[in-house]
């Protein structure tokens, strides 16, 4: 059993020697335990402190990709290199990594596909009321579209199976916590939840640069993941109301028609005809997003079975082994801005 701590990074030089520091050695029923680091851009020296701190492998992007991508890379890198589950912290050391045998233990005893860990947001500290008081909002909106009862659906203190993963298709460019609960609550992954407290605050989340913007971004995420699986719930409801909506206008005509006054009131015929349009128009959004989420499904299932081929046990990488050396994070970041130029922005896999 093989186990892949990831952990994004953008400029983590000082909280990531806490968070390197206090990530297992030893977890019961796990065999490995590989760190692997996501550099997402980061101009000081996150890299070299990783390194002094005997970390052996290394996603790089040339510039800052965000969030999700990082998520994405991490988790194609560790699936290359054989890894059973993933887990996924962060570089500010906001998540207690001593807890990551508890984050898995669910997994290994076939219980859950996902494991969150619940911050228990209304203890901690530094939240404000406002911010408690949208993460339960946002936390229920979230269980409403994935039909989950989790604590917590926004923390990215996680442990995903192998097989969850393949299932799994991060699509969103901002986070990828929302997105992946709602996907895999409706392709009926078990998903389970581990109290955990969080650590100290250290600095302002780079993620988003207030609280407005992140539930604006994650409004949209869970807003596209939810029509991507529930197009019916939506475009039948705008369907109904817009139909009750020219219904109105409509028996008010009649009415009036019936009272011999109804030509001074046309603007009712008016408003009528137009939010009738609008019921059409959903009918019509409805047939093609239903169309569309069969050829989805249909495209999901080749995906993963290319996945299963893709990171097939013949075709992994052993990370106890050199596959790519790369002596500097310097050197790492040249080849990927090389790499830029040649092919268009990517990303650098090193292994040990």
């Amino acid at each position: 059993m093989r186990v892949f701590v990831q952990v994004p990074c953008l400029n983590e030089e000082e909280t990531l020697p806490l968070v390197l520091a206090s990530i297992p050695k030893h977890i019961d029923g796990v065999d490995e335990i590989h760190v692997l680091i996501i550099d997402d851009g980061s101009t000081d020296r996150t890299v070299e402190v990783a390194r002094e701190h005997g970390v052996e492998h290394f996603v790089f992007h040339s510039r800052n990709k965000g969030y999700a991508r990082s998520f994405r890379d991490g988790v194609d890198y560790a699936l290359q290199h054989g890894a059973d589950i993933v887990v996924n912290t962060d570089g500010d050391n906001q998540y207690p990594q001593d807890r990551i045998g508890d984050l898995v233990q669910p997994i290994l005893h076939g219980r859950a596909d996902i494991v969150i860990g619940d911050r228990q947001t209304k203890t901690i500290e530094h939240f404000s009321p406002f911010k408690k008081l949208m993460q339960s909002v946002g936390t229920a909106v979230v269980n409403f579209a994935a039909e989950t009862k989790l604590p917590d659906a926004a923390s990215g203190f996680r442990a995903y199976s192998r097989a969850a993963l393949i299932r799994l298709n991060v699509v969103t460019q901002f986070s990828f916590t929302m997105e992946t609960i709602i996907q895999a609550g409706n392709k009926h992954l078990a998903i389970a939840s581990v109290p955990i407290t969080t650590n100290p605050k250290t600095r302002e989340s780079r993620l988003f640069k207030n609280i407005f913007q992140h539930m604006l971004k994650s409004g949209q995420a869970i807003l596209r993941s939810y029509i991507m699986f529930k197009p019916h719930t939506v475009f039948l409801t705008l369907a109904a109301l817009f139909f009750l909506g020219a219904a109105v206008p409509f028996v008010r005509f009649l009415v009036l028609t019936w009272m011999g006054v109804a030509g001074d009131h046309i603007q009712s015929l008016v408003l009528g005809s137009a939010l009738l349009v609008g019921c059409l128009l959903s009918i019509a959004l409805l047939v093609i997003s239903d169309m569309l989420r069969t050829n989805r499904t249909l495209l999901e299932d080749s995906l993963d079975r290319l996945k299963s081929l893709q990171y097939a046990p013949e075709r992994q990488l052993d990370p106890n082994e050199i596959d790519v050396t790369i002596p500097s994070a310097v050197s790492a970041r040249a080849a990927s801005d090389e790499l830029d130029e040649a092919t268009g922005p990517d990303t650098v896999a090193v292994g040990r």
